[in-house]
């Protein structure tokens, strides 16, 4: 009786034991199960954390890009840029679990990702309205480029045209000739060499043919020089720019585009013995010139 009493007690005991054990190994198994689904929303959270943050720091970088465009919007990428700066430092202070934290976050980076969508989309037609300007003002500088180059050869041809023109106008002096004489008492000329004897100058030139320069009156002023450098005759002067012209007469021709010969007579008195130089000049310039000698 003893006995069975005893294997009574036991089985309670042993089955309270088995009862135990199943409850404790049903509740290390929950804890277990309870403890992954922790561990797995905490990775779960943390890797939304993690690629929020890649994500600001990719948009970070992508405004960077824009901004250097240097476009007109580039006040409102600057402003955006700080903003999502902004997002990513109080992202980075967050504590890892704090999932309410991070869903709010999460909500502000949708909102600046559409601004920055947006932003980015008005920057790129910006940069392609800019590429279209500076192409067309490129072609624009190329034409006004190669139209100066025109008109420079143009220019150039037309002074050098000119020039020939001009050149080409000028009446050509030729044969210029003395001849001294001593005049008698009934008018008429001798020639002579001899100073003393000596009291007008013959001095005659050609004007070549000219088909290309204007008809019209010319004028000529003829210098004639004596051995002591004095100049003989009228002894006028004429002022041409900054030059002043002493001379002894002046002659005028009509000129018709052919062959024209001047000849004038200048009276004088004491000529003296040497070398007499002759100049003709076109206004200022020095055309022809020649020489004589009196004995």
């Amino acid at each position: 009786m003893e006995n069975q009493k005893n294997n009574s007690s036991l089985k309670a005991i042993i089955i309270v034991l088995s009862i135990l054990l199943v409850g404790s190994l049903i509740f290390m198994y929950k804890m277990s199960t309870d403890t992954k689904e922790v561990q797995t929303k905490l990775e779960k959270t943390l890797t939304e954390k993690q690629q929020l943050e890649a994500d600001l720091k990719e948009k970070i970088a992508s405004y960077d890009a824009a901004i250097a465009d240097n476009t007109s919007i580039k006040g409102e990428l600057e402003a955006e840029r700080a903003k999502v700066v902004d997002l990513l430092s109080q992202v980075q202070k967050t504590k890892d679990d704090n999932k309410a934290a991070l869903s709010r976050f999460k909500e502000d980076y949708r909102k600046l990702k559409r601004e920055h969508d947006a932003l980015l989309a008005e920057n790129n037609k910006l940069k392609e309205e800019n590429a279209t300007l500076t192409t067309q003002r490129d072609s624009t500088m190329t034409a006004l480029g190669e139209s100066k180059k025109y008109n420079d050869t143009l220019v150039n041809q037309n002074e050098n045209l000119s020039k020939t023109v001009e050149k080409a106008q000028k009446l050509q002096i030729l044969n210029v000739h003395t001849q001294p004489y001593k005049e008698r008492s009934s008018g008429k000329l001798i020639q002579t060499d001899k100073a003393s004897r000596v009291d007008k100058v013959r001095i005659s030139f050609t004007i070549a043919a000219n088909e290309v320069a204007p008809a019209g009156n010319r004028t000529y002023y003829v210098q004639i020089i004596d051995p002591k450098n004095n100049v003989i005759g009228e002894k006028a002067t004429e002022v041409f720019g900054d030059q002043t012209l002493t001379y002894s007469f002046i002659t005028n021709a009509i000129f018709q585009n052919k062959t024209i010969t001047v000849d004038e007579l200048v009276a004088g008195k004491d000529f003296a013995k040497g070398l007499y130089t002759v100049n003709i000049f076109d206004k200022g310039v020095n055309v022809a010139n020649t020489t004589f000698t009196l004995r």
